[in-house]
């Protein structure tokens, strides 16, 4: 009796992970999302007038007070922009056209480089040497 409710239970599982999966191929293939888009910013309509204004870098002591989960998602955030950003300034040389924004680009690196220092910090102030020596391992790995 077990072993037949244990059997159903994992097949009842293996199907329901079935067809989940087959429904997000699904819906991806009906979305058409290339993943590629990612690497290019959406478009925007040129009939606005106003200028777009950009945020500015993550400062020093606002990261100091977020988690290190937090950073290391804004990390990928940020290389994710940086390299979106980078790909349009390419895209724009190669046609002998100007790169709207430059600085946006500084702006990110510059945030970047503070959220490895905010984990250098940290991995300094560690007490534990070995979990320090493996935090700066990381860190350098970034």
């Amino acid at each position: 009796m077990f072993m037949t409710r244990f059997i159903g239970r994992t097949l009842l599982a293996a199907a329901k992970s079935e067809t989940h999966a087959a429904s997000a191929a699904a819906a991806t293939a009906t979305s058409g999302h290339n993943p590629l888009e990612d690497f290019f910013e959406a478009d925007r309509s040129l009939d606005e007038d106003k200028p777009i204004v950009y945020g500015r870098s993550w400062k020093a002591s606002e990261l100091r007070l977020k988690s290190w989960d937090s950073l290391h998602k804004l990390w990928y955030v940020l290389l994710k922009e940086k390299n979106m950003l980078m790909t349009q300034r390419q895209m724009l040389h190669a046609q002998n056209l100007r790169f709207p924004n430059p600085e946006r680009l500084p702006k990110v690196r510059k945030s970047m480089c503070r959220i490895k220092h905010v984990l250098t910090e940290r991995a300094i102030e560690e007490p534990d040497p070995r979990r320090s020596a493996e935090m700066k391992r990381m860190i350098n790995a970034l």
